[in-house]
């Protein structure tokens, strides 16, 4: 799928669509980041556990209404210290999070993590530049951002205007396997999981309260979208359930309080496309006519199923055809 990662599309008016659906099949960028419908970013904050705020993201792609503001995103604040997870869509969907922050405490943002390169949960970091924060990532983070970073920027600028898209912030800290953040009586444990989701992935766990935050490893209702492995995220998903959790907080969908069907949803969904994509591969079915065909007995279970099942089953075939 990366084959012709961060080609640049033709230059586009600002005014106009930045990435068109077939750009984004071919360019790596994230569907997830196209306009899409115009409703209003939900500007609400949910406390979800103690000391645990939420803001659930929207089941449509990015717009200049809902200014990239389409992940879940939040914060969680210890006795010392807050974390912000994860670093929101856009700079202004940043700057809207930090000052809802600064509503319930003033004390100080110590740590910024960031899930993952894709801009609905890295592009509002710049917003906390002026705390000074710990940017925290996955090892693999940088490479990533370096090789897409700017286009990213370039199309939210497009969508949003260049004052309110947000910059490419790099991590400071890295996770190479697993890292623990104390914010004062409340442990926070980092994972670094291999190729699944992206070649980044991060999740987090809360402790003392067994809240799991697995970021875009988990998608509820809304179809995941596949920019890294698709084997080896089935297995992340494996090593994700051995945590025994209960609760989670997906990168998008609703907070789960039965880990389990939401897990089942999402692992059916993607051992759907792997069965039904070898099966195509192994029949000679062109990659052009298994995006039509792949996995449509899924539509109905998912929104934006249009959207990103055809993207999906490329990546797919293009990692299980040289098994």
């Amino acid at each position: 799928m990366l084959g012709d990662a961060f080609k640049q599309p033709r230059s586009k008016p600002a005014s106009a669509v930045s990435v068109t659906r077939r750009e984004a099949l071919t360019s790596g960028f994230c569907l997830c980041c196209l306009p899409g419908s115009a409703a209003a970013v939900p500007r609400a904050l949910t406390e979800v556990g103690p000391g645990i705020f939420v803001r659930a993201g929207l089941h449509e792609e990015a717009t200049l209404a809902n200014v990239g503001g389409i992940a879940n995103i939040g914060f969680i604040v210890g006795r010392d210290s807050v974390l912000v997870t994860d670093a929101c869509g856009s700079l202004a969907d940043g700057e809207w999070l930090r000052g809802e922050i600064r509503k319930r405490t003033h004390k100080p943002i110590r740590h910024v993590l960031i899930t993952h390169v894709h801009p609905d949960h890295s592009f509002g970091a710049a917003a906390f530049a002026g705390d000074q924060p710990a940017i925290i990532g996955h090892h693999a983070l940088r490479v990533a951002l370096e090789a897409r970073g700017e286009f990213y920027r370039k199309r939210l600028a497009e969508l949003l205007g260049p004052d309110r898209a947000g910059s490419v912030v790099y991590p400071t800290e890295e996770v190479k396997d697993g890292m623990e953040i104390d914010l004062g009586g409340r442990v926070l444990r980092l994972i670094a999981h291999g190729r699944a989701h992206t070649d980044c992935d991060l999740s987090m766990l809360d402790v003392e309260i067994g809240l799991l935050f697995p970021a875009d490893l988990l998608f509820v209702h809304r179809l995941p979208s596949l920019d890294g492995s698709l084997r080896g995220w089935l297995n992340e998903i494996e090593r994700l359930k051995r945590l025994g959790v209960s609760r989670a907080v997906p990168g998008h969908g609703p907070v789960v309080v039965d880990f389990a069907p939401a897990v089942a949803d999402l692992t059916r969904y993607l051992s759907v496309l792997r069965d039904e994509t070898r099966k195509a591969i192994a029949t000679g079915v062109s990659i052009a006519d298994a995006g039509r065909t792949v996995a449509e007995t899924e539509r109905s279970r998912w929104a934006l199923f249009d959207d990103y099942n055809e993207r999906n089953v490329i990546a797919a075939y293009k990692e299980l055809e040289w098994e």
